[in-house]
């Protein structure tokens, strides 16, 4: 399994890359025994192998539209010497939405929560907790046949269909929901779906309630594989969060389903790219790079996110960004449609009230955009943009914009996300887009500066007296999530710590490049990856260097 990516930045970048982060494998059904090496094993019941090779490739991209999709393509050639026919192409899902911090994974009353459903107008199979952790499962997961191809032409067969089968875990008797058991009884799955059935309604109905089932969703029959041909065949694994509209999740409406149809119709237009009908035929005007070939898997982009430097000092947060962001052309209209940046950030102690949903807790702080059209409130920048462009040192950016936060209380954690946003396209019915703000958050924790020769002073600690269960801990059951500040500290030092009879306790060493690493806290609460300290702060889990629990008392 290999991976590629189209970000010029990543350690994967790849010019064949077809999304930001793609996994790719080959394998193939020809070996007939397993070679160990020293033995060769037969592989039971695979005497005469189809002769088949697929190339399988999953595309994710980081925009927060296409946060909910993960495509799957599989390239299925015939290396045989003999032609394939009636092929059927499936993908199976046992899916299971619950919450496992409240309910352990196990037993059949954990696995028999779930409602399914098929969208006949979406080729959608999804499943979603019916009865099970209401409240703390309000998603769905789903499957989505997007299309498929052989040498790039459509299926044409007038029996060509996409079917939808689910079955009851390890049911063999059931005439409707069996499990099979044998290649015979799965091809028979393939081949004809529940949604053909003229008692389809009342399934529908059936399926909605609770069960322990997994789901099937096939195509076909396709024409013949010819030695050398390859059948190319896409689907979409779906998700979404539950709209709720005042009724039990349960009743599965159309308004709760609503994010589930709006995440799925962008799998299926990343899917189409060129091909916007969804016809295999290349209109002109649909060639958008001119080559007379059908590209597909075209996301219509946002602006890449602004290259970002946060500053933290004492009660202060001060974020740089680039204007990299305006430079950026959209791979639809081959335009530059850059409009204007977001600035976003949570609230004191969302971490540690039980919001570690992070898109959720930032919150916008400002936005400005371009003051050179009609479009959201033409701010313009100059209440941001630097006199001059500023270098730190050891980084080759140049920062153009400037935002400060005052009155930051140290020793809290805020993650701060600059993003941008274009145009959007009336004219192709597209919304203004916008970068994605997880692949841009600092997580910051404002304090003193590094305190070099002591000409701040003497270093200090806080919160001094330190209580157990301090607000800034959170919850956390575990007693290494404590968290006591040393702050004023110079760029480099060491501290020791002393019981009043003399005994050190702990000995660790602090250096301006600290990021929390040492702080169970920070894995638990935070991202040591993704921190911003001062330079003069340093957290302590107040056990000794033997882990042992403190007790109360005087410590030097």
């Amino acid at each position: 399994l290999t991976e590629r990516s189209i970000l010029f930045d990543s350690p994967f970048f790849s010019t064949d890359a077809v999304s930001q982060q793609d996994f790719v494998s080959v394998f193939t059904d020809s070996a007939i025994v397993v070679n160990t090496g020293t033995t060769r094993i037969p592989i039971e019941d695979h005497l005469t192998p189809l002769g088949i090779e697929v190339k399988f490739e999953a595309y994710n991209w980081n925009f927060n539209f296409a946060n909910f999709f993960i495509i799957l393509n599989f390239n299925i050639s015939n290396v045989n010497n003999v032609p394939i026919d009636s092929i059927y192409t499936g993908y199976w899902i046992d899916g299971v939405i619950r919450n496992v911090n409240l309910t352990p994974p196990g037993g059949a009353a954990f696995f028999n929560t779930g409602g399914n459903g098929f969208i006949d107008a979406l080729d959608l199979a999804y499943e979603f907790d019916a009865i099970g952790d209401i409240g703390f499962t309000d998603s769905y997961v789903a499957t989505k046949y997007l299309g498929s191809d052989i040498d790039g032409i459509c299926p044409s067969s007038p029996n060509f269909d996409v079917h939808y089968n689910t079955w009851q875990f390890r049911n063999t008797a059931d005439p409707l929901y069996f499990f099979p058991t044998s290649d015979f009884q799965r091809y028979g799955k393939m081949a004809f779906g529940l949604n053909q059935l003229p008692s389809w309604p009342t399934i529908q109905t059936q399926i909605n309630s609770a069960n322990n089932r997994s789901h099937l969703i096939s195509a076909g029959p396709y024409t013949t594989l010819l030695p050398g041909e390859s059948l190319n065949v896409a689907f979409a694994v779906v998700c979404a969060k539950r709209i709720k509209d005042g009724l039990p999740a349960s009743e599965n409406t159309p308004t709760q389903r609503e994010a589930l149809i709006q995440n799925a119709n962008w799998a299926q237009t990343t899917y189409f790219g060129e091909d916007v009908n969804g016809n295999c035929i290349l209109d002109p005007d649909e060639d958008l790079d001119g080559d007379g070939e059908i590209d597909r898997f075209i996301l219509p982009s946002p602006p890449e996110p602004p290259i970002t430097k946060v500053i933290s000092e004492s009660n202060k947060i001060e974020v740089f960004w680039s204007e990299n962001s305006a430079f950026s052309e959209d791979p639809i209209s081959n335009e530059l449609d850059f409009e204007g940046y977001r600035l976003y950030k949570t609230r004191l102690g969302f971490d540690v009230q039980g919001t570690q949903d992070v898109i959720e807790a930032l919150e916008l702080v400002s936005s400005w955009d371009s003051s050179e059209n009609t479009l959201f409130f033409d701010t313009g920048f100059e209440s941001i943009r630097l006199d001059e462009p500023v270098q730190f040192e050891g980084d080759p950016n140049l920062y153009h914009f400037k935002y400060t936060f005052e009155n930051i209380a140290n020793g809290w954690q805020h993650i701060v996300s600059v993003t941008a946003f274009d145009e959007g396209d009336e004219a192709n019915n597209l919304a203004s887009l916008e970068s994605a703000k997880l692949v841009n958050i600092h997580r910051v924790f404002a304090g003193t500066p590094a305190n070099n020769s002591f000409l701040s002073g003497d270093p200090f600690v806080y919160p001094n007296p330190y209580y157990a269960r301090a607000e800034w801990e959170g919850r956390s059951a575990f007693q290494e999530d404590k968290k006591l500040m040393f702050a004023n500290l110079p760029a480099r030092a060491e501290i020791r710590i002393y019981s009043v009879a003399g005994d050190l306790i702990d000995v660790f060493e602090h250096n301006d490049n600290y990021t929390g690493e040492d702080s169970r806290w920070f894995s638990t609460y935070s991202d040591p990856e993704e921190t911003v300290f001062s330079g003069g702060e340093h957290a302590w889990d107040l056990l000794s260097r033997d882990n042992q629990i403190l007790s109360r008392g005087l410590y030097l």
